[in-house]
């Protein structure tokens, strides 16, 4: 047993090591572009949410950058923009998995489809929730300042931020990965394949469910699991467009009432399951 543990943590930090360099780039890129993202930009997207907001919501919330959920969030619960347009961000989010993507050389045209299905998805989703459901209330919270402090802090770049946010990546690729490896090398691929394929129906569902863990360590376990192909891109997408991170914590402590968050948690998972489990049955 220890032998096979030695070989996995082995494994293990030979893939993670290879990718440091990728991510550590991609972040510090994204990270100048998080701060670029200022309050100009945010006034101008309010100021068109109405009327396009589910569209506007999709393009931006695509932008792999951790704040722009919870800045909606927070605007959705002042009621400045619809319950589509959130919708349609929570949807589209990417949170962590496209660095990953790149990191691991994942076929650029199979990168651009993933983040395609989940623009089209956050559209078609949050302009359909816009139709036909209403919010009438009003917010109990004044949310002004939440939203001023979520976008004070692209007012700098922080190289140090972007080394951080690479570590923690890293640390959860590689237990990640240690953790596939032990697996693979104590029952075997043979094995663990025909598990999977036996519950295949299964896996859209579960992928749903972990997306939803208010965290980015979610994405970043189940964007490693497509990449090591231990589950197809249909059961990795649901957990993919379920995931917002964070966002579902500040959703729950500043948004009134609560049956309104779990109608929009419904929306999200449903509408996941059902195109993860739609992308399996076509591929």
């Amino acid at each position: 047993m220890s032998e096979i543990i030695q070989h996995s943590l082995i494994h293990s930090f030979e893939d993670t090591i290879k990718i440091i360099p990728f991510l550590l780039v991609i972040f510090i890129i994204l990270e100048y572009l998080e701060h670029s993202f200022n309050n100009h930009h945010e006034r101008y997207f309010i100021d068109h949410s109405q009327k396009y907001g589910p569209v506007w919501g999709s393009l931006l919330g695509a932008f792999p950058q951790c704040g722009f959920s919870i800045m909606a969030t927070n605007l959705f619960a002042a009621r400045l923009i619809t319950l589509g347009t959130l919708v349609a961000i929570y949807l589209s989010t990417s949170d962590e998995m496209l660095p990953i993507l790149i990191s691991a050389k994942v076929n650029p045209l199979i990168i651009a489809a993933i983040i395609l299905i989940k623009i089209i998805t956050g559209i078609i989703v949050g302009i359909a929730v816009d139709r036909f459901i209403h919010i009438k209330d009003r917010p109990i919270y004044n949310n002004s300042d939440s939203w001023a402090s979520c976008s004070a802090k692209h007012d700098n770049f922080d190289f140090w931020a972007a080394v951080r946010r690479t570590a923690q990546i890293v640390l959860i690729i590689f237990v990640t990965g240690f953790i596939i490896n032990l697996i693979i090398e104590t029952f075997g691929e043979d094995l663990i394949s025909s598990t999977l394929e036996s519950v295949s129906y299964l896996g859209p569902f579960v992928s749903g469910l972990i997306g939803m863990i208010p965290n980015c360590a979610s994405s970043v376990v189940l964007t490693q699991l497509y990449v090591s192909d231990v589950i197809p891109l249909g059961t990795a997408m649901a957990g993919l467009l379920s995931g917002s991170g964070v966002a579902w914590l500040i959703l729950f402590r500043q948004n009134r009432p609560f049956s309104v968050n779990i109608t929009i948690m419904a929306i999200v998972l449903i509408s996941s399951i059902l195109v993860g489990s739609l992308i399996n049955l076509i591929f």
